[in-house]
């Protein structure tokens, strides 16, 4: 099985080297993410899946850390 492409990111500027077409892929590998932990551990698992690519977007078109995300996400920051 290949490598997975959520495994090379940890960092932001490892999510911008992802080619464009390759960033649906993540999408799904971090909701799979998203749910395996939802399901071992208690949490909301509709606001978690909403945003997936809304953050992998705005971390690829912005340049955090360096630029600044403020989230507003109450008791929905479970996964």
């Amino acid at each position: 099985m290949s490598q997975k492409i959520l495994d090379t990111v940890h960092l932001p500027p490892d999510l911008r080297k992802i080619p464009v077409e390759d960033l649906p892929q993540l999408a799904q590998e971090l909701r799979e993410f998203i749910i395996d932990v939802v399901a071992t551990k208690e949490g909301h698992l509709g606001a978690s899946l909403g945003v997936v690519e809304l953050t992998i977007a705005l971390h690829y078109v912005f340049d955090t850390p360096n630029d600044l995300l403020v989230w507003d996400v109450g008791h929905q920051a479970y996964g």
